[in-house]
């Protein structure tokens, strides 16, 4: 007598077919228990270094660019707000033009990362990469314009 089979579970001819239909990319596969066992098991510096080396395998080099430049335009918003707490913030218009600029100008940079991402080519497909750059430098010269001016 052969044994009873789990509902849950699929048949060898149902996983052969789950599987060769995830390659054409309409159902994904159903993680079983051993392979959610094996996932649990990592340490939080295993799966930080996975994401890590993720992100180093498959974003583009332009990308990356863009987000080490958010990363400088974070760093100078702490040093500007970090001055401001130690120094003090007399000539407060000067302060504000300052850290308004590089928050400006990091939310510029993101919406130009996320334009110019090609896992959004749906939502942007109008938009070509030099459009997106375009607006860019646009909106930035327009920001620096105001937070010049408002320096006095």
């Amino acid at each position: 007598m052969a044994p009873k089979r789990n509902a849950r579970e699929p048949t060898p001819s149902a996983a052969a077919t789950t599987q060769s239909s995830t390659a054409a990319g309409s159902v994904p596969t159903i993680p079983t228990k051993a392979s959610l066992k094996a996932k649990d098991n990592q340490t939080p510096q295993e799966v930080a270094l996975g994401i890590w080396q993720n992100y180093l395998d498959t974003t583009p080099q332009r990308t990356k660019l863009i987000d080490v430049f958010m990363g400088f335009l974070v760093v100078v918003g702490v040093l500007q707000f970090v001055y401001c707490v130690i120094a003090g913030n007399y000539p407060f218009n000067a302060f504000l033009s300052g850290f308004s600029a590089t928050v400006g100008q990091f939310v510029l940079t993101a919406s130009l990362r996320i334009q110019t991402n090609t896992e959004n080519k749906a939502e942007f497909g109008e938009v070509s990469p030099e459009r997106a750059f375009a607006d860019y430098v646009f909106g930035s010269l327009i920001l620096h314009f105001f937070c010049v001016n408002f320096i006095n």
